[in-house]
């Protein structure tokens, strides 16, 4: 799959890599991988980010683009997603595989990194909590905008009281197999409404578009059965690194009850944050606060080294 390159400039722009590589799944599945920024710095602290469900690295342009300049930074497409092929396999332990691939093709043995996740991301580094290979790699850990169960009945993208007939029509909406077609402004409005705060700018919704938009309908199809069934409480508690929790007050797909939920079974919560006005989409609504509580994190944590 081709990258997304309509937006030649700005700040959600997708940056040009150092290097790319491709990691390999414990089934074969293969991953597109990115290497930005301070590629040949031994002194560099690394940052780890994975992305959320029906996107791609571009939505890391943002935090890629700051990041960059003293980090080194490693993004990859999620099995299915931007130019990772899809696999007919889709599941937790499947996300946690993928993480544990790329941390192996891009890090050295006992090398720690910042891991940072937005939506199925973040239920990506949690699914891997008690893995060796995230353990022997993770520094410290941000989730963005995420949760460890119950997303459809804790949604808000139907203004309907809380219940079994709002639960099963949400299914329906998030589990629909219909194309989503071109970027239109109805798509644009429709997106804004059910993933993004009402005050976000137009260059963020066309860029939440652009990427959502381009991710196969099969392959959004498949993922949002698994999240339909999440459950990964009893993984928040294996994880035991230094985590700080990002969520936006307007998020209706995973709302403040989840970020919440995770703050109070986290074992080592370093911090919480919830944005007033911001929707589902933090890092691209709040570009500069996200990669902040990146940098807060290396600063603290990025110089932990193996077994100290």
């Amino acid at each position: 799959m081709s990258r997304l390159t309509r937006e030649a400039s700005g700040p959600y722009a997708p940056p040009v890599p150092a290097r790319e590589l491709t990691a390999v799944s414990a089934d074969g599945a293969r991953l597109h991988v990115e290497v930005h920024g301070a590629v040949d710095d031994p002194a560099a602290p690394t940052v780890v980010l994975a992305h959320g469900w029906t996107c791609s690295t571009a939505f890391w342009a943002a935090q890629i683009r700051d990041l960059a300049a003293d980090h080194r930074v490693i993004v990859y497409d999620q099995r299915g997603h931007g130019r990772s092929p899809a696999s007919p396999a889709c599941s937790t332990d499947g996300l946690a595989d993928d993480l544990e691939a790329v941390l192996v093709a891009t890090l050295a043995p006992g090398e720690k990194a910042v891991l940072a996740g937005h939506s199925m991301g973040g239920m990506t580094l949690i699914a891997a909590s008690g893995r060796a290979g995230f353990r022997a790699h993770a520094a410290a850990v941000l989730l963005c905008s995420t949760g460890s169960s119950r997303l459809v009945a804790e949604s808000l993208v139907l203004p309907m009281r809380a219940g079994r007939p709002r639960t099963w029509l949400t299914k329906q909406i998030l589990g629909s197999r219909a194309p989503l077609g071109p970027v239109t402004p109805l798509a644009r409005r429709i997106l804004k409404y059910g993933t993004m705060g009402p005050g976000s700018a137009p260059v963020m919704v066309d860029a939440c578009a652009r990427i959502v938009h381009a991710c196969p309908r099969q392959v959004r199809y498949s993922w949002s059965k698994v999240l339909d069934l999440l459950d990964l409480d009893h993984a928040v508690r294996e994880l035991t690194v230094p985590t700080a929790v990002v969520v936006g007050t307007a998020d209706r797909l995973t709302p403040a009850v989840h970020a919440r939920s995770l703050v109070a079974a986290l074992p080592n919560c370093v911090g919480s944050t919830e944005l007033p006005g911001i929707g589902h989409m933090t890092p691209i609504e709040a570009p500069d606060l996200v990669t902040t509580r990146i940098r807060e994190l290396v600063a603290t944590y990025a110089v932990i080294k193996e077994g100290a």
